[in-house]
């Protein structure tokens, strides 16, 4: 399967709720072990919350080492690279470490109560 993001989201890649749409088409067949190409042909603007939504949240229920091998990212410059990079490195940590991910957890609640 091969997505062409611009098709699907357009030339910026930026908020959480074209992330999520990306992984609601994607998750399903990764899950199935299916390879998957994701195309940024054409994609001008990038932003870590659309990899977090897109991306990261597979990590919940996909082994990074599956990930890795089955999801293929095409035509994103070195800066894009590094941002998915940090999004999957991150991702994987928290959903692997339950000690990790009750601090992180805590760290948001605190800053959502202090926020409002």
């Amino acid at each position: 399967m091969k997505i062409s993001i611009k098709d699907k989201i357009g030339p910026r890649c930026i908020i959480k709720e074209d992330g999520q749409k990306i992984y609601d088409e994607i998750h399903g067949p990764l899950k199935r072990a299916e390879k998957v190409t994701l195309d940024f042909n054409g994609v001008s603007q990038f932003a870590s919350p659309f990899f977090n939504f897109a991306i990261g949240q597979l990590l919940k229920d996909i082994p990074e080492a599956d990930l890795r091998r089955l999801l293929q990212i095409e035509n994103l410059n070195e800066t894009g690279k590094l941002v998915v990079e940090r999004v999957i490195e991150n991702a994987a940590k928290y959903h692997g470490d339950k000690d990790y991910r009750k601090i992180v957890d805590d760290i948001l609640e605190q800053q959502a109560r202090e926020s409002q």
